[in-house]
């Protein structure tokens, strides 16, 4: 193993350098053309880092070619928000919901040992975006001082499993209205001052204790601050951090998102990434074609030599930090009983006086478990109905099964999310034959898709039951805020996407473990 010396770099070289090659199997694309040319370019030392994803079906396997065509300590990168498997949580804020350090480290050091022993030596986590809206989770919370102390501690652990750590998504200013970077662009009207004293307050606190290797730039565009270009293509927004002495390496979040793409072209954001201040552009395409493109705006002058090399020498830097050997190698059964801990322990619950949190083993409830209506059309035309999806983490059919064998006297049905006039017709009349009704509903960030709601028609079909107070309870894993579109509902529990949290989560209802999770924003049902 060797390290690249900047001045033994040609130009082509470190356009290379200032990039991430995205490696990938889906559908229709040629994964082995992509991976050969990925490795052409390691062995010519023109590639800064590389990014698979650790669900990858061949990542073992290109992970093991990288280390082999790589003589240099190339970056080997991934995401792992919501934990490395079998070490997995409720994706976004199961830890939030612990406000645990202590297990905030332990899930650090599960995801470093983990990814180390995969081959990887930099994931990006912690997610440091502070959510002063309602419109997801995708957070630790709002309260930085708070954020900052389960940053730190998860980072700890990253670095004590031999991981560096990137903060994302910098500068964690949410947008003034809810938009999906992936769709379209978000705008900001947060100002320089309100950066450095609440959005930036966790990075700078990892920055003191050592502990911030890197940053993930987001596509969300900062008006008063760049009126003209987004945090993830502007020097003036990056030199925020910059000016306070972060020294680390910057990279962007997946150029292929409209929040960039639409406005300034999908080959040209690469190269002005790197110019805005960025060290690597996350290309998220064919390798080969998104190298040729950096060499392109180069080539018409986007990108001058002084930034390049700055960009490069940053890259290298990096590079060096991953050869320190790890404090752990291992984890010990107290680090996996710790982390079993955190699907459970953030798990929340609510009650009106008077209420406990369990159900009554004995009493007839009526669940009500609504499930994935999943319609899928291919460019063929044909429709593809998935309502009971088994594969994920939100697996109806078992929870249906767990809930009639934990309380006997029950029934368990299922409604889609968007229901049919006889499903809300069967509930209502059914229903009447029981104790009450419990519903089991959920809500999942995805890309693509916009912000979490309920569908008016579950929206009216709650509402229309608590008319005469029938819903006693509400299940709900996922973002809490949608909840605030029903009324009011006296028994409150509320779990994490994940498929140990949903397992939790009912053990709660049914009263084998107390919920101990707290909510990192306030809910307000009507």
């Amino acid at each position: 193993m060797r390290e690249l010396k900047l001045e033994e770099l040609t130009t082509r070289q470190k356009l290379g350098m200032a990039m991430i090659g995205h490696i990938w199997y889906w559908d229709d694309f040629d994964g082995e053309a992509n991976l050969e040319h990925t490795l052409e370019l390691i062995r010519n030392h023109s590639l800064g880092a590389v990014w698979i994803q650790p669900g990858e079906q061949n990542r073992e396997r290109v992970i093991a070619a990288i280390k082999e065509a790589a003589d240099y300590p190339i970056l080997i990168m991934a995401d792992a928000e919501s934990g490395i498997k079998p070490y997995n949580i409720g994706r976004h804020n199961a830890l939030g919901c612990t406000g645990s350090e202590e297990l905030a480290y332990t899930f650090g050091k599960a995801v470093g040992v983990t990814a180390r022993q995969m081959g990887y030596n930099m994931i990006c986590n912690p997610v440091l975006d502070m959510n002063k809206t309602r419109s997801n989770t995708r957070s630790l919370g709002g309260d930085k001082y708070k954020v900052s102390q389960l940053a730190i501690a998860m980072a700890r652990g990253m670095h004590d499993g031999g991981i560096l750590t990137v903060g994302k998504h910098y500068p964690s200013a949410k947008g003034d209205k809810p938009v999906d970077s992936h769709m379209a662009e978000a705008t900001s009207s947060v100002t320089k001052e309100e950066l450095l004293d609440y959005y930036l307050y966790p990075y700078l606190q990892m920055m003191k204790e050592g502990l911030l290797d890197g940053i993930m730039t987001g596509h969300t565009r900062l008006t008063e601050i760049d009126p003209d270009y987004p945090a993830s293509l502007s020097q003036k927004v990056i030199g925020v951090i910059r000016e306070q002495g972060f020294e680390g390496v910057a990279l962007t979040d997946a150029l292929v998102m409209m929040g960039v793409a639409a406005k300034f072209g999908a080959r040209t954001c690469k190269g002005l990434a790197i110019a805005g201040g960025n060290d690597l552009a996350l290309t998220w395409g064919p390798v080969k074609d998104d190298y040729e493109a950096i060499c392109e705006t180069y080539d018409q002058g986007l990108i001058d030599d002084e930034r390049l090399d700055e960009a490069v020498r940053r890259v290298l830097a990096a590079q060096h930090k991953t050869l320190a050997e790890p404090a752990c190698t291992e984890l010990t059964q107290e680090d996996q009983e710790k982390f079993s801990r955190i699907n459970r322990d953030a798990v929340y619950a609510r009650t009106d006086e008077g209420v406990e949190t369990p159900l009554s083993r004995e009493g007839r409830h009526y669940f009500v478990v609504m499930v994935q209506s999943g319609v899928e059309i291919s460019e063929q035309g044909k429709l593809s109905v998935a309502t009971f999806v088994e594969n994920g983490w939100y697996r109806p059919r078992k929870i249906m099964e767990q809930l009639e064998s934990t309380f006997p006297n029950s029934k368990a049905v299922a409604i889609n999310e968007f229901p049919t006039p006889g499903q809300n017709k069967d509930v209502l009349e059914r229903s009447v034959d029981y104790d009450d009704v419990v519903f089991v509903t959920f809500s999942e960030s995805q890309a693509y898709v916009g912000p979490e709601c309920f569908t008016t028609r579950i929206i009216a079909l709650v509402d229309a039951l608590q008319i005469t107070q029938r819903v006693s309870t509400i299940v709900h894993f996922g973002n809490p805020f949608v909840l605030e579109a029903l009324e009011h509902i006296p028994r409150v529990v509320i779990g994490c996407p994940s498929a140990a949290s949903v397992e939790c989560t009912l053990d709660v209802l049914a009263g084998k473990y107390p919920a101990k999770g707290v909510l990192t924003h306030e809910v307000h049902l009507k």
